[in-house]
């Protein structure tokens, strides 16, 4: 119960600290963060042209090979998009169901489908961003304070953490630039 009026109060808090147009503006800073990356490449640019030999190699005593970055990401957003959007939603077991055990994907097919999922997925979160109304600080219902604000700044995070890594293996395996 005092959790509840917790979150009721600091809705109103922070309702009453943004006006439409300033939320419009972090949202649409918000939506250029995830596809844009600004500062450094962005995702979609860290993962063309990388030929699909190269995808499950861990050079140098890597922990991680290309794949298993890129499906990390994928489930990883899944994770955040379907929590952000489900109070019923229940997030897999970390971290044994977050990251692949396979180095390289099945079929090129497969690769091709996990970077469809991405951008899929990436679109229907900034579509729970767009309508947020504002509803962008407010905490859910469920979860422990977790915001939608929140959400984007760690799928952000996430994102360009492991957007770096991918470029370093690429450097590293002489596939970049292209």
């Amino acid at each position: 119960m005092m959790k509840k009026k917790l979150q009721v109060i600091f809705s109103k808090i922070f309702t009453m600290s943004t006006d439409t147009t300033e939320n419009a503006a972090i949202i649409d800073n918000l939506i250029n963060l995830l596809n844009k990356g600004n500062a450094h490449i962005s995702l979609d640019e860290a993962l063309k042209n990388i030929p699909f030999e190269i995808l499950g190699e861990r050079p140098n005593g890597l922990p991680y090979s290309i794949w298993q970055l890129t499906e990390h990401i994928r489930i990883a957003q899944s994770d955040i998009l379907n929590f952000s959007k489900d109070s019923q939603y229940r997030s897999p077991n970390w971290p044994d169901d977050y990251w692949p055990k396979e180095v390289k994907p099945a079929s090129e097919q497969a690769w091709e489908n996990c970077i469809r999922q991405i951008k899929k997925d990436r679109e229907s979160f900034i579509n729970l961003l767009r309508n947020s109304a504002d509803n962008l600080f407010i905490p859910f219902e469920y979860g422990d304070g977790q915001t939608l604000l929140r959400e984007a700044l760690v799928l952000a995070d996430h994102q360009s953490y492991h957007t770096g890594e991918i470029m370093i293996i690429r450097r590293i395996l002489k596939n970049w630039p292209v």
